[in-house]
């Protein structure tokens, strides 16, 4: 970072007479100003230095790039199944973003904040890909593979304000700790199960262990809704 360097400016010396006007002039001067600031309203603040820095188009486009891994890393339960063309980690993102976005509103539950956070709540597997239960991998060093993986990837983005937003609302859905965080976690399992039930349609799959996984863990009433009405499709196919 560049660093500022103040110059002192030396006054020429003054005479003993103007000595003693420049102290009256400027305790003048001051008080004039004084009671102008009195009558008149504070400046408004203009809306640029309110409004929180955005990154720069380096940051941005180097973060974009980096995302792009989203779109082409396939989901690995699907791999594993040996499912032809499964879907990525960012098409899983986006339906579930299309979740968030045509929910009913619930109460207490902030319906664009569960929108952000489905499109996010998987971005660290830009980095680590997509770990799950049949690799064997602890679930604490999962999350410490991706907390990782998310610290290098908001100091890509330049830090600030949006790659706090995204930092924050990632961390919030891992710790299931807020109400928009149970309601994306059981968005995340209802498209597992949609995406299972298509594929089983499709191509004749038994993807049985995808929904047994979910049984019973559904937390809020929208998502065992949803998936009562998945599991209903599935038992009249």
């Amino acid at each position: 970072m560049s660093r500022v360097i103040c110059k002192s400016i030396l006054s020429p010396s003054l005479t003993s007479t103007q000595l003693r006007i420049a102290p009256l002039r400027t305790s003048a001067t001051k008080a004039s100003r004084m009671a102008g600031e009195a009558s008149s309203p504070p400046p408004p603040q203009s809306s640029s230095s309110s409004a929180a820095p955005s990154p720069s188009p380096s940051s941005a486009i180097d973060f974009l790039s980096l995302c792009h891994r989203l779109k082409t890393t396939k989901r690995a339960g699907w791999i594993r199944k040996e499912v032809q063309e499964p879907e990525s980690i960012a098409d899983h993102m986006y339906r579930m973003g299309l979740m968030a976005l045509i929910a009913s509103d619930l109460p207490g539950v902030n319906r664009e904040k569960c929108i952000k956070m489905a499109i996010v709540h998987d971005i660290a597997e830009a980095i680590v890909g997509d770990i799950t239960p049949a690799d064997g991998i602890p679930k604490q060093e999962k999350s410490r593979r991706e907390q990782e993986a998310l610290k290098n990837m908001c100091e890509l983005l330049g830090g600030g304000a949006r790659a706090k937003e995204i930092s924050d609302l990632w961390m919030e859905y891992e710790e299931n700790s807020s109400m928009e965080a149970k309601v994306v976690k059981d968005f995340d399992k209802v498209e597992m199960i949609l995406q299972a039930l298509e594929y089983e349609k499709e191509q004749g799959k038994d993807l049985e262990e995808f929904f047994e996984s979910t049984a019973g863990k559904f937390q809020t009433d929208l998502g065992k809704a949803w998936a009562l009405e998945v599991a209903s499709r599935r038992r009249k196919q």
